[in-house]
This record gives C-alpha cells, sequence and structure tokens, in this order.
C-alpha cells in the first residue's frame, strides 16, 4: 500500500492489536482490547480498516474471517506521528520533546537511544569536530540538563502542584524551551 490511510484512535488501536496477533478474528480482537466496547463497535472498526485498506480478509476460520494487517508497524506509526506533529506542534519535534521531559515520560537514556538513532542519519553529531565540541553540545547537553539541584527540581514541582518525587534520569527542559512551548491546563 503506498498511501496510507488516515486511522481514527480506535481504529488504531485495533490495528495495533492485529499486529500483535499477526492474523486474527474480530472476536479475538475484541477479547484482546482492555475495555472494550460491544463486539459489534469492534466488528464495524475492522470492517472500516477494511475499507481504508489497512487490513485484509486472509481465510474463514469456520465462519469468520481471519483478517490481517496490510499495513506495516512502523510506517503507520511514523505516519501517526508526523499527523501529531503536524496538527500540535507545527511540525518541530522540540517542543514535544520539551513537553515529554516536563510530563517526566523522557529519561536520559532515552535521549541517549534518539541520540544514536540521529547520529547515523546525520553522519556527524554536530557541525564542530566531536573533540571541538563544547561540553554543551551532544550528549554532555543531555547530561548537564538532567543534572538540577534538588532545590529546583522541588521548586518545579510545587510550582507545578505536585509532590516532588526524585528521578535522577529525568531530563528537565530548558527554561527558554518551557516559556516558548508550555500549554497551560486551561488550553486543554
Amino acid at each position: 500500500m503506498t498511501n496510507l490511510p488516515d486511522l481514527s484512535r480506535f481504529e488504531l488501536q485495533c490495528l495495533r492489536k492485529l499486529w500483535e496477533l499477526r492474523e486474527a478474528t474480530v472476536r479475538d480482537v475484541h477479547q484482546a482490547l482492555p475495555d472494550a466496547p460491544s463486539y459489534s463497535t469492534v466488528r464495524k472498526i475492522v470492517e472500516r480498516l477494511e475499507e481504508k485498506g489497512a487490513v485484509e480478509r486472509v481465510r474463514l476460520d469456520g465462519k469468520a474471517w481471519v483478517y490481517r494487517s496490510t499495513v506495516s508497524a512502523p510506517r503507520m506509526i511514523r505516519k501517526e506521528i508526523r499527523r501529531f506533529l503536524d496538527t500540535v506542534f507545527d511540525g518541530m519535534a522540540g517542543p514535544l520533546v520539551s513537553h515529554l521531559a516536563e510530563m517526566d515520560a523522557l529519561t536520559v537514556e532515552d535521549l541517549r537511544a534518539a541520540e544514536e538513532q540521529i547520529e547515523p542519519q546525520n553522519g556527524h553529531r554536530s557541525s564542530a569536530p566531536r573533540s571541538a565540541q563544547s561540553p554543551t553540545e551532544g550528549s554532555a547537553s543531555s547530561a548537564s540538563r538532567a543534572k538540577q539541584t534538588k532545590d529546583e527540581r522541588k521548586t518545579r514541582a510545587n510550582a507545578n502542584g505536585r509532590s516532588e518525587k526524585h528521578d535522577p534520569n529525568r531530563i528537565a527542559p530548558t527554561k527558554k524551551a518551557h516559556s516558548e512551548t508550555r500549554l497551560t491546563d486551561q488550553e486543554d
């Protein structure tokens, strides 16, 4: 399939179960979903996925059709992330990373893994040779952002109305990132 379909949240959730199961009947998908809606709702969603070309019928198992995905998980996930970035962040990943860090959903290890993915694509870490990089470039930058003092973390946590939990791997976004990209609860 050349063009990937636009999927609703629940269509994507059903498709993810199909990826996990590889091939499945509607009943299999229904049983695999946590807090699943009715069987008929899941059946309708699978039918919609078939209409959109995201799944196909493979064979009959008794009276039930067995389905499988026609779209790869990595391609579909990249498409959904791109759609989210375009919709919420005008296509920019930096503000998303700042929000993930602010939400305690990102660790130093996550950033290092991402950096390892980026390095082969770019061929280098920055425009300066590795030996000429300043301590604020590359992974040193990640590490330095992670090292806030306990008082700074506590002050920020109290300002956000939540209790402080110590996580040495949590990344604190820069003040500039906070001021440029912070979404308030009122905007939700």
